[in-house]
């Protein structure tokens, strides 16, 4: 059991469902990174740009968001301030956490972010003591700088994919189980490609390049607009009322 503990965590419990779910934009109203690219670096344009340009397979994901994130010279002591200071938790997920919490379905987040952003984060929206599992990138001071020198820090992808971090690779850790639980995701964009095929119901973000990549790819998904929905949409599914196919079918 310890070997199961430490690769796949989330089944310490035996739950019956686990969501895995994006961070940035998905969690959060904003994404962390979008806005430190978009205020302290080259800017929307370029930024949305490099997302139609990963969405059409011009370039990879990895490819664009490290010129995304290299364009971002402020030192990160003070990128950290300025995202606590403006991310803001979606409204409906700490409720989705706390309901999570009590009813044994584990938390998982895989992000194309970076670790100890996410951490401060959720230390200041959700409060100390939050149990959510967190696979991500990271971060790391470029040689002969500090984290809080003016173009001090970089970005460490998790692997070496084209993603920078293939997601489905956490979760066919829990799909090719035996008995394995029911799996949800949730993501908004070109960071989740990777998770869009590999659980039983995909939540898309309304309006997001996730939904415009599912529709190119017939991939099914649920729409959602904050976490009020997904709640509801898990909470039937959990207490048999209907089923992962029935709410599959009812995305558009």
């Amino acid at each position: 059991m310890g070997s199961v503990a430490t690769d796949i965590p989330a089944m310490a419990t035996n739950p019956k469902f686990i969501f895995f779910t994006d961070f940035d934009g998905t969690v959060t109203t904003a994404d962390s990174n979008d806005y430190m690219t978009d205020n302290l670096g080259y800017g929307s344009e370029k930024r949305k740009q490099g997302n139609a340009d990963t969405l059409s397979g011009r370039v990879n994901f990895r490819d664009a968001f490290r010129e995304m994130l290299d364009s971002v010279t402020t030192p990160y002591n003070e990128c950290l301030d300025i995202l606590l200071a403006n991310i803001k938790l979606d409204p409906g997920f700490k409720d989705f956490y706390n309901w999570a919490q009590d009813n044994n379905i584990p938390i998982v987040i895989l992000s194309g972010g970076m670790e100890p952003v996410i951490r401060a984060l959720l230390d200041k929206l959700l409060g100390t003591g939050w149990d959510i599992q967190i696979v991500s990138n990271f971060v790391r001071a470029r040689e002969g700088k500090s984290l809080n020198d003016v173009g001090g820090w970089e970005i460490i992808f998790r692997d070496g994919s084209i993603h920078g971090h293939d997601k489905s690779i956490e979760i066919r850790k829990y799909s090719s189980l035996p008995n394995r639980p029911t799996m949800f995701y949730a993501g908004d964009g070109v960071s989740d490609l990777s998770a869009a095929k590999e659980t039983d119901l995909l939540f898309a973000k309304a309006g997001k390049d996730l939904v415009t990549w599912c529709e190119n790819e017939n991939v099914p998904f649920v729409t959602f607009n904050d976490w009020t929905s997904i709640t509801q949409t898990v909470k039937d599914i959990v207490a048999g009322n209907i089923s992962v196919q029935d709410a599959a079918k009812g995305r558009i």
